[in-house]
């Protein structure tokens, strides 16, 4: 959601390189725990877009911390461009990530 990926053929195309019956699982397990919530596309009705719920939208500031920290610490695969895009524009990686 960082990205402004809203599908899952944008996740599944993000670059990470996650299976597809992995991605289902997790995309499922965050609806399942009301972080995300799936809706119909409203110019394709078979396709879902992803978004976050107001409990994921609670949960982003934290996540985007964890993030952060992470590629400031460990070897994440967050290119560190990326990294200190989101370290310098938090407000603006949120705002995006309500959307």
């Amino acid at each position: 959601m960082v990205r402004g990926l809203r599908t899952f053929k944008e996740f599944q195309e993000s670059g990470e390189g996650i299976a597809t019956n992995i991605l289902t699982s997790r995309l499922q397990r965050l609806e399942g725990a009301g972080v995300l919530c799936a809706e119909a596309q409203e110019t394709d009705g078979r396709r879902t877009n992803y978004r976050l719920t107001r409990k994921g939208i609670v949960l982003s500031p934290i996540l985007l911390e964890l993030l952060i920290w992470g590629a400031r610490h460990e070897s994440t695969g967050v290119p560190r461009t990326f990294a200190l895009n989101m370290e310098r524009n938090r407000e603006a990686v949120l705002t995006e990530v309500r959307r």
